[in-house]
């Protein structure tokens, strides 16, 4: 993200001494994407970040998937995913490719009994139900309701609820996740056409240090593999960082939707990007207001990318039959449009209340097993008049 935040005390100049009260030296790690390419942040830790005293386990986690390739257009009740105590127990995927593994998940615990890092993705959670304290090495950040939480490739972390109802859309992206880059200019500042700022953004606060020794697990997910690595150093032990590689999180409640005279096209509503999908966020808004506007969605080809809907709240429009927790999936090569009725029906309304998140994946998805356990098996006859 390009936007520049720091925490704690760090030196005058990066790569110079910077010394304990002791006279011993803190530990200076780069935290980088792209090779040195990449946003990055200058980590400052009591102990080396190195040290591994044992590997514990390895675990097979790699999505099993049930449908390679298909045409055929799906609803998941996603609601019906069991919740599950552990944190990553819980997650499921659910539609999966080599850029994107995208899921639910409903855990009923903290995760405070080991750390978790992702190495081969950015992970964006977004919360549906739920609230808490994200917890990571370079702060922590508050969440609720309608918060997406974007977390870099390698950044340690745990998380805290503060009930047992939680509901989480989450996706592993293979590509950095950035903001649409039409919303930025050239220095990066988010332009005054983009439907949210920088003040939107909910950026690591409260800091924690720990100087303590034993032994801690973090759980360390790489190429499909779950790996218990123990280290002798508590993973919080950052004193102070700055740069441009951090975690974040942004309401979807702070989108400021596009609107027109006619309907406008789905990317009005993109909030995150790669150069394999891209994430909208369909948020309360006012219809169109051309007098002989029609405001449901016009019919359109899936030519290039499979569509994914989670539905979040609030009246779905275009759709007919559909919950809280569904996820419509919309394949490439067919087009898809307002269910029957729902095209008529919204001439001469005003405004909708709607909340949803959409993932257009510019390649196809596959389905996993998990998936057609919740798949209704009619949906893609749910066009017939």
């Amino acid at each position: 993200m390009p936007i520049y935040h720091k925490l704690g005390k760090i030196p005058p100049k990066r790569h110079i001494q910077f010394r304990k009260a002791d006279g011993g030296l803190y530990y200076e790690q780069l935290f980088g994407t792209i090779g040195f390419d990449g946003m990055s942040s200058l980590l400052y830790q009591i102990h080396r970040p190195t040290m591994v005293r044992e590997i514990l386990s390895e675990t097979d986690v790699a999505p099993k998937i049930a449908v390679a390739k298909s045409i055929k257009a799906r609803l998941l009740k996603g609601f019906e995913i069991i919740p599950q105590d552990d944190f990553l127990q819980s997650r499921t995927s659910l539609l999966v490719n080599n850029d994107i593994h995208i899921g639910l998940a409903a855990p009923k615990q903290s995760l405070r009994s080991y750390f978790y890092k992702n190495v081969d993705a950015d992970e964006l959670l977004f919360v549906h139900r739920g609230k808490g304290t994200l917890r990571t090495q370079l702060g922590n950040i508050p969440f609720e309701y309608g918060d997406y939480l974007l977390i870099p490739r390698g950044m340690i972390y745990q998380i805290d609820f503060e009930r047992e109802d939680n509901r989480l859309l989450y996706a592993e992206s293979f590509h950095p996740i950035y903001t649409p880059k039409r919303y930025r200019n050239w220095f990066g500042q988010l332009l005054e056409h983009s439907p949210f700022c920088e003040r939107d953004y909910k950026l690591p606060q409260d800091l924690e240090t720990f100087d303590e020794k034993g032994d801690f697990v973090i759980k360390i997910k790489k190429q499909g593999v779950l790996y218990a690595m123990l280290y002798p150093t508590h993973p919080f032990d950052v004193v102070g960082w700055d740069g441009y590689n951090f975690p974040y999180g942004f309401s979807i409640h702070n989108f400021e939707p596009i609107t027109g005279r006619v309907h406008q096209p789905p990317p009005v509503h993109q909030t995150f990007e790669t150069k394999a999908f891209v994430v909208c966020s369909f948020c309360p808004r006012l219809y169109d207001y051309h007098p002989q506007s029609i405001p449901a969605p016009y019919n359109h080809s899936n030519i290039d990318s499979d569509e994914m809907l989670y539905y979040v709240d609030g009246d779905f429009m275009s759709r007919n039959n559909i919950e809280k927790g569904h996820i419509t999936l919309h394949p490439a090569g067919i087009p898809h449009g307002p269910a029957p009725g729902a095209y008529e029906r919204s001439i001469g309304q005003t405004k909708t209340e709607e909340l949803a998140v959409m993932i257009d994946t510019f390649r196809p998805l596959s389905i996993t097993e998990a998936a057609l356990k919740i798949d209704d098996g009619k949906y893609y006859q749910s066009w017939l008049e």
